[in-house]
């Protein structure tokens, strides 16, 4: 009896121990905002997530699963009741109620210069009506048959706070959300520091504090992980991977499917020059050859995608023609990996008046995605050969997402995750005419422009039996693959290393909720 009240006891304290403990997690992509709608990036998200609740959440594998809302309801074609949890409370004390929601819903679209806003995800919601403190009707314009879905990304704060400027988040002032941590600090380009919400609604973290730390360098992150800097780190560099595996004092954890979708957009915008397209000798263009599909086309099949995957990403990754992961809900079995095949590739160009090649620039980030660097480096390989002369630009986040914005690149590196978990959404953001007020081509760089695949994501979104959405929407993404509306590499799979005595499970959504990260049993 003596022995196993002392094994409770030492139970307890261990259990007491760790919950008091600080945990230090170092992670690749510095956060630009604590302004929960302020940047639709993962990067942001990571962090966020952790402070923020939505309505609705999604698990490890993007299921949809309830989160503020208890429930949910379509009432008719253009309303949908959510019930709010009733124990629920914001970090300053006061509880939540359908009059936040509200509120939140209605700043999305009115944050001051958003780079990125979170309006492709409420584009169809006309309007919210309370109808008791713990209960709303959203109405929508439209049959919306995904608004649970995408309502996980729309993190809810106070009404009081609805107002409150992306700077009063950044400072604290307004960081107040209903979610397992609360905020602390924000050091641009350095960390956030939170500490646990006790009065949490759900599940309490293990941690009493917990640190981001942003390091860039995926090298100098596995070094801070090897000495003890950090528990936990993300985008692990693949050349390190083996050695980590290896290491019987460290756990490595990766995503079961992967959603980032890896991929190179094209200035289809301009019918003149455009700024990183010249001739072989450097000379002006009359036209830009990137609007001729032909071109698109050979750029596209002159890259080795499972080089990449093998040699680049290590097996880390999983190549592709479309933005979806096979079995996801759009995925058709039509589009195939594009084949690699260089001598069609210099044909094409050829045919479409470039037999002497072009010269480009591949503009791309450093360290946001998991080998952005090596990837272009080994692009620029494979078009050298087919007679692209291509040269590499690197910068940092902040700097390049402001200028692809603005419409300045004409070759660049971007990415897209299926987050509400089907394709309506990356179809409308990567590839629908580019309009981000009203929630269209948000990571449309390229600016490709298709009406009849426009009117078919209009479409999709107005029927509500999932087979007939589903078909309509594997049209959409077959249009775009044929016209090569931007060139897919590979869906990214992210991993993440800890010491060997924690365990994570790692979400498709890349994202470090802090309160799966546990001890190992």
């Amino acid at each position: 009896m003596k022995v196993r009240i002392i094994l409770v006891l030492l139970a307890s304290l261990a259990a007491h121990t760790a919950q008091t403990q600080p945990l230090t997690i170092g992670i690749g992509d510095a956060v630009t905002s604590i302004d929960p709608h302020y940047l639709n990036s993962p990067t942001n998200k990571n962090v966020i997530c952790n402070v923020y609740d939505a309505l609705t959440d999604a698990d490890n594998t993007i299921n949809i699963v309830p989160s503020l809302a208890e429930s949910w309801r379509l009432i008719d074609d253009t309303t949908w009741e959510f019930k709010l949890r009733r124990d629920v409370k914001f970090h300053d004390g006061t509880p939540l109620t359908a009059e936040d929601v509200k509120a939140t819903y209605a700043r999305v679209p009115r944050v001051p210069n958003a780079p990125q806003p979170f309006t492709t995800f409420i584009r169809l919601v006309r309007s919210i009506k309370v109808i008791d403190p713990h209960t709303l009707h959203m109405i929508t314009s439209s049959l919306d048959p995904i608004l649970p879905n995408e309502a996980a990304q729309i993190r809810i704060i106070p009404a009081s706070q609805s107002g409150a400027p992306p700077e009063d988040f950044n400072s604290g002032k307004a960081a107040i959300g209903t979610g397992p941590m609360r905020f602390v600090s924000y050091q641009p380009g350095a960390g956030v520091e939170l500490v646990r919400n006790d009065t949490y609604w759900g599940p309490k973290p293990h941690w009493g504090t917990v640190s981001f730390r942003f390091i860039s360098d995926g090298a100098a992150r596995v070094a801070a992980l090897l000495a003890g800097d950090m528990q936990v780190i993300d985008l692990v560099p693949t050349d390190a991977l083996a050695n980590l595996r290896a290491n019987d004092k460290i756990h490595v954890a990766t995503a079961e499917v992967g959603l980032r979708h890896i991929f190179l957009a094209l200035d289809q915008s301009r019918d003149g020059p455009t700024p990183f397209v010249t001739g072989p000798n450097g000379e002006t263009l009359e036209k830009n050859p990137l609007r001729d599909a032909r071109v698109r086309k050979a750029l596209s099949i002159a890259i080795s995608r499972k080089a990449i995957v093998e040699r680049v990403m290590e097996g880390v990754a999983t190549a592709t023609g479309q933005m979806m992961p096979e079995g996801g809900f759009g995925w058709t079995s039509e589009i195939k990996v594009p084949a690699f095949d260089p001598d069609q590739a210099k044909k094409l160009l050829a045919e479409a008046g470039y037999p002497n090649g072009l010269k480009v620039t591949l503009h791309s980030t450093k360290g946001r995605y998991v080998n952005d660097t090596r990837i272009v480096q080994a692009v620029a390989q494979m078009w050298q050969r087919v007679g692209v002369q291509t040269s590499i630009e690197l910068q940092p986040w902040s700097t390049y997402v402001s200028r692809v914005q603005r419409g300045e690149y004409s070759i660049m590196i971007g990415a897209v995750a299926a987050v509400t978990s089907e394709s309506s959404q990356v179809l409308r953001s990567a590839m629908g005419t580019h309009d981000p007020p009203a929630g269209w081509g948000g990571f449309n760089w390229g600016r490709y422009s298709n009406p009849t695949l426009d009117a078919l994501i209009v479409r999709a979104q107005s029927i509500a039996d999932n087979n007939q959405r589903e078909q309509v929407l594997r049209q959409a993404m077959s249009i775009g693959a044929n016209d090569v509306a931007n060139i897919p590499l590979h869906l990214q799979k992210t991993t993440w290393a800890m010491q060997r005595g924690l365990r994570y499970a790692g979400r498709s959504d890349d994202q470090t909720r802090v309160t799966d990260i546990r001890l190992a049993q």
